[in-house]
């Protein structure tokens, strides 16, 4: 039985993300695809997120965060790949 290979990928989304229910999008979508982490608004306008479950799971994840939900624009999110921490649930935490 192949068991997938579990990765954590960490994400900033810039655009207008802010004041449109990205945080929200992000967790509704995390938890349809059975992921862990959790999403905040930062000072800076951006969006943080953090994802973990199988790599073809999470991929499947930053495709949705490039989309984002009605009445947000995505202009570009940065991507760097971390050691899973066993993170469990996805919650949507106040701003950093």
């Amino acid at each position: 039985m192949h068991v997938p290979e579990v990765v954590r990928v960490h994400v900033w989304i810039s655009g207008a993300v802010q004041g449109v229910g990205f945080r929200f999008y992000a967790e509704r979508t995390a938890r349809r695809l059975g992921l862990s982490g959790f999403a905040r608004n930062l000072v800076d306008g951006r969006v943080e997120a953090a994802a973990e479950g199988p790599k073809d799971i999470v991929d499947a994840y930053i495709s949705a965060l490039r989309n984002g939900p009605p009445g947000a624009r995505v202009d570009n999110i940065e991507t760097k790949w971390e050691t899973p921490s066993g993170h469990h649930g996805f919650r949507v935490l106040g701003s950093a």
